[in-house]
């Protein structure tokens, strides 16, 4: 019983974080908070964290009966979502360059930064439609025996705190990555994540436009 819920736990772990990439996005995170102090910074990441735990948690427990009630489909998910991603990313690719220097960056508007917390820093930045589609597809088999219902939430609750703690732990020392890397490097991991970011959007667009058009093509009769 511990030996499969460990194994569970590790498995959904590995699977969101590998979605969610927060590695990556921290560079998309640092360029959406230049303005903030290492210490706002810091409180921001907590705040997109814990916003993040909460979105797990919901789309583990009642992700599937939401969709179904509002009758929304994975596939329109996949589409709507990898759109905002690859359009949130397009536009990072496309911004003018700052004369800011993100590894010594000073306090201009903190509050713009921090009334972004939940979109688009949590949503879809960082638990976007490829996260949520990934964790209903993995309560989707959850069973309602209490013995195993119990389990899989332990496993849910689990899994949401170990990646949350990976993205605080990656976001609020996306500042110290940046110094490490230098001015010029920085710039140039900040435009290949945005990359990498536009075509992740762009792959989740695809994926749901393929199993929309799937059973559609299944029933064309043959000529």
């Amino acid at each position: 019983m511990i030996g499969g819920l460990v194994s569970e736990i590790l498995f959904g772990f590995t699977g969101l974080i590998s979605i969610i990439n927060p590695f990556a996005i921290a560079f998309v995170f640092l360029d959406r908070t230049e303005t903030l102090t290492v210490e706002e910074r810091a409180a921001l990441a907590k705040r997109v964290s814990i916003n993040a735990f909460f979105v797990l948690i919901v789309v583990f427990f009642v992700g599937t009966p939401v969709l179904h009630f509002f009758g929304i489909s994975i596939e329109a998910l996949r589409i709507g979502g990898g759109l905002a991603v690859a359009v949130s990313a397009w536009n990072m690719l496309n911004a003018p360059e700052t004369r800011t220097d993100v590894t010594t960056a000073k306090p201009v508007d903190p509050d713009h930064a921090t009334s972004k917390a939940f979109f688009p820093l949590t949503m879809p930045l960082t638990t976007g439609p490829g996260t949520i589609a990934t964790a209903i597809a993995l309560n989707a088999n959850r069973t309602h025996k209490l013995s195993e219902f119990l389990l899989s939430s332990i496993a849910s609750v689990a899994i949401s705190v170990l990646v949350v703690l990976v993205i605080y732990f990656t976001y609020s020392r996306s500042a110290y990555i940046a110094h490490f890397l230098g001015k010029e490097g920085t710039k140039v991991a900040l435009r290949v994540s945005a990359f990498l970011l536009l075509c992740i959007g762009v792959q989740i667009m695809l994926t749901g436009f393929s199993e929309f058009l799937a059973p559609l093509a299944g029933n064309t009769p043959a000529p």
